[in-house]
């Protein structure tokens, strides 16, 4: 295969030029460099408008044809480098590619790729953990904005002074130490996505701005007087109750109605425990490769004690707990001892609430909750499984369809 061509801009039979089409109509991706004598350096530069990568003038210095090659090659490399991080994102935040077998998040993700390809304004509530950061991400990757900038904003990290600066930017002297002119996050994530964690955290004044952002797409610096027209996504998150700030005047109502175009609710872990076994394996596999630690397995007391505890810290503390058990684990196994004593000690009946759930829920929830011990204690054998639950194989066969329970391999 050909990497570079080499052609001078006047031959006999035909122009650099025509030979530049030729060759890219042959192979995009192939590098193009111009000769050129004296006199003709605009032609060349016309040449590198349609696609030619360079030019050199005649007669050729050898060692300055090295130099503009590996300059081209290193180019290059650089480029189908990017591209192939930038393929690796876009595989990694794919919506199939985001762990879940319960039905509760397979209807958020129904809903996000729906919408995904739109340019409205979407909301995802959800506790501190759950993994809103990922589904926006998985958002943004999916959509037509996937090849340009996600900026992720985590608001309650930046002091309120310097909120409006980082969000919008500033121009230079608009404030003591902005002694040059800073794009703002939203410029940043021009043609592409910004995401707004922990928007409920967003004080009043600069609320006013994002209402105008919303509405118009356009933003005018801190200290400035020009206003920009951008093209951004916007999506936002919070654990906080925003019903509940509006009422006592910190949240801006009109705000509220126009990022809640699209909204979804990721579900807590203890509300979705199917997800536990498909990502401890996942967790598992994934610190295992990080740490060169082989094939790493876990013990089935291990795992009932994990699918007994509620998960304040939903995904990302299970993801902790599961980190640690594989660097701490003997002989690539772990077992109860490599989990948090704290974890260990839990007891079920502390999980019991009604709270937000009517009493068929907390029934189907305790009834799934059944099944899956059951389903563990017997390695996935559904007559054994039916028989310690004391129902029919038909019977059980009904409710792992019905709550879309799904065998996963564990020892």
């Amino acid at each position: 295969p050909v990497d570079i061509v080499l052609s001078d801009y006047k031959m006999p039979d035909k122009t650099g030029l025509e030979v530049l089409e030729e060759v890219k109509q042959i192979n995009p991706e192939i590098n193009f460099v111009i000769l050129t004598a004296y006199g003709t350096i605009e032609n060349a530069v016309n040449a590198m408008r349609v696609g030619a990568d360079d030019y050199i003038s005649k007669p050729v210095n050898l060692e300055e044809l090295d130099i503009l090659i590996e300059k081209i090659i290193e180019h290059k490399n650089l480029k189908s480098e990017i591209k192939f991080l930038r393929d690796q994102l876009q595989e990694k935040y794919k919506l199939n590619s985001v762990i879940s077998d319960s039905p509760k998040m397979q209807e958020v993700l129904s809903i996000v790729s729906r919408a995904a390809d739109s340019k409205a304004t979407m909301l995802i509530r959800g506790e501190s953990g759950t993994g809103k950061e990922v589904l926006a991400k998985s958002i943004h990757y999916i959509s037509s904005r996937k090849n340009y900038p996600f900026v992720a904003v985590n608001i309650p990290a930046l002091p309120e002074t310097l909120l409006e600066s980082e969000l919008f930017g500033h121009e230079k002297g608009a404030f003591t130490g902005a002694d040059r002119m800073k794009k703002g996050r939203f410029e940043l994530a021009d043609k592409g996505t910004i995401f707004l964690d922990e928007i409920g955290d967003v004080p009043l004044n600069v609320q006013v701005k994002l209402l105008r952002i919303l509405q118009e797409q356009r933003i005018e610096r801190v200290g400035g007087t020009e206003t920009l027209d951008i093209d951004v996504r916007i999506i936002v998150a919070t654990h906080q109750d925003l019903e509940a700030k509006i009422k006592d005047g910190s949240f801006r109502e009109d705000l509220y109605y126009r990022m809640n175009i699209v909204s979804v609710k990721i579900p807590p872990l203890r509300e979705r425990k199917e997800d536990i076994l498909p990502l401890l394996e996942h967790f598992i596999s994934k610190y295992s490769k990080e740490n060169n630690k082989g094939n790493v397995e876990i013990s089935k007391e291990a795992v009932d004690v994990l699918l007994k505890y509620n998960y304040p810290g939903n995904v990302r503390e299970l993801e902790n707990i599961i980190e640690r058990a594989v660097v701490l684990c003997r002989d690539n196994i772990i077992t109860s001892s490599d989990i948090p004593n704290s974890i260990r000690g839990f007891r079920q009946e502390d999980d019991i609430s009604l709270s937000g759930s009517t009493i068929a829920e907390q029934v189907e929830s305790l009834e799934k909750k059944l099944i899956y011990d059951a389903l563990n204690k017997s390695n996935g054998n559904q007559t054994l499984a039916a028989k310690i639950l004391g129902l029919t194989e038909r019977n059980i066969r009904y409710k792992i369809q019905k709550y879309g329970i799904k065998k996963k391999p564990y020892i």
